[in-house]
């Protein structure tokens, strides 16, 4: 098991380029076995969920070549075969084969998918939307098999702005007959990257980053060429990072517009920003005064940024407050935070933080992929020269590139070791 060893107090300085998005690629690579040609696309982070994706591609038979952040996908030779249950539990993103398989084969059977256990996942909005596209589900325990003899373009409405359920009626939806309209759509950049993704192949796709999506079916997808956007999470990660720790600390290749719900809350705490075209320069203020945070959907402020947020506000002067609006286990990190020091009473889908406090180094635990990155925050403002532990490590190295290279070399002293 992989874990990492951070000694806390280290002033931070130099510059963080941003990877590619994680939330766009998982979705993009499955995308491409919709593809009758060879497909490229660049700025593809290096972390361990892109590597479990690949391996479903080869095992679709799909030949899969990687570069420096770049993969070259050609599924000219892939077959639909029933996807395993160890490949499809390695991560949530698995479930973007449905609408794919489905979308190219008209047949899908696979397992329940993995992922964080941030609270109730369920996949009926992915599912309502399939067969109102004409296909069929049958359960057996915990594996689904979605069949159609044929896909007809339906009026769908989502309950909830569910961005995976959005990305995937879009892939089930390309090939299908006629226009399929998706109403309550979700408005993430990711969903307009994976849209401009199937249009750049030839899929007719309008409305993505609105909540009205519509999809006018082809029967063809050709080959193309795609960059993923940056990944606007990491980017507010280490944005978060800079304002603890940082001395003007530069994320870059950034896009701003993106993280406007972060930037606003940095700015009422007192964090000095300076903002580019492409870049944000942060740095540690004197004090910070406390805010409250609601997480909502895009552009609201993310819920993949609260847990790192929290702590932030544990420096805060003053009583700050959260509200989970997205998922109802986001606050597993918490009893972690407490172990170092911090002072957060959680009732329900609210917590509130009293700050300032001393963060002590201690040996604590990344229970999911942001929880880890919270306790990185966490670590790097210890007391200065006390060390932390975190363990279960891969939760972070799956979703954050680079992740050690890139903070040790703006000064923190971080390393991977096994325990």
């Amino acid at each position: 098991m992989k874990a990492l060893k951070i000694q806390g107090g280290k002033e931070l300085k130099g510059t963080i380029r941003i990877s590619g998005a994680k939330n766009s690629s998982v979705a993009l690579i499955p995308a491409a076995i919709l593809s009758d040609d060879v497909v490229t696309i660049c700025n593809v982070p290096e972390i361990t969920d892109i590597d479990a994706l690949s391996d479903i591609l080869e095992y679709l038979k799909a030949d899969v070549k990687r570069a420096s952040e770049s993969i070259v996908i050609d599924p000219k030779t892939s077959i639909n075969r029933p996807i395993p249950t160890n490949m499809a539990q390695k991560l949530r993103a698995s479930y973007y084969f449905m609408g794919a398989l489905l979308g190219k084969y008209k047949h899908v059977e696979m397992s329940f998918p993995g992922g964080c256990s941030i609270g109730a996942r369920p996949i009926n909005l992915h599912l309502k939307g399939f067969e109102a596209l004409g296909a069929k589900i049958t359960q057996n325990d915990n594996v689904y098999i979605v069949d159609a003899e044929e896909l007809k373009g339906a009026n769908i409405y989502l309950d909830i702005a569910s961005v995976g359920a959005t990305i995937n009626i879009m892939l089930a939806a390309v090939k299908a007959k006629g226009t399929t309209i998706i109403d309550n759509a979700a408005k993430e950049p990711e969903i307009v990257n994976v849209a401009t993704f199937l249009n750049n192949m030839g899929a007719r796709i309008t409305g993505a980053g609105t909540s009205e999506i519509r999809i006018k079916g082809v029967d063809k997808l050709n080959g193309c060429f795609h960059e993923v956007i940056p990944d606007r999470i990491e980017a507010g990660t280490y944005m978060i990072i800079a304002a603890l720790a940082g001395n003007n600390v530069k994320i870059d290749n950034i896009i701003p517009e993106h993280l406007e719900a972060l930037t606003s809350k940095l700015a009422e705490i007192g964090v000095p920003i300076e903002m580019g075209m492409d870049y944000v320069i942060i740095k540690k203020p004197q004090s910070y005064k406390p805010v409250n945070i609601k997480t909502l959907v895009f552009p609201g402020f993310p819920t993949d940024l609260q847990q790192p947020f929290s702590v932030l506000l544990t420096q805060c002067n003053g009583k700050s407050t959260i509200e989970e609006t997205i998922y109802e286990n986001r606050f597993m990190h918490v009893p972690e935070l407490e172990k170092m020091g911090a002072n957060i009473k959680v009732s329900g889908t609210k917590a509130t933080v009293y700050g300032p406090t001393k963060l002590s180094g201690s040996t604590v635990t990344a229970t999911d992929l942001r929880a880890g990155a919270a306790m990185v925050c966490a670590a790097l403002i210890a007391e200065s020269g006390e060390e932390t532990i975190i363990t279960n490590a891969e939760h972070i190295l799956r979703g954050y590139e680079s992740i050690v290279e890139k903070l040790s070399d703006i000064g923190a002293k971080i390393r991977i070791i096994e325990i």
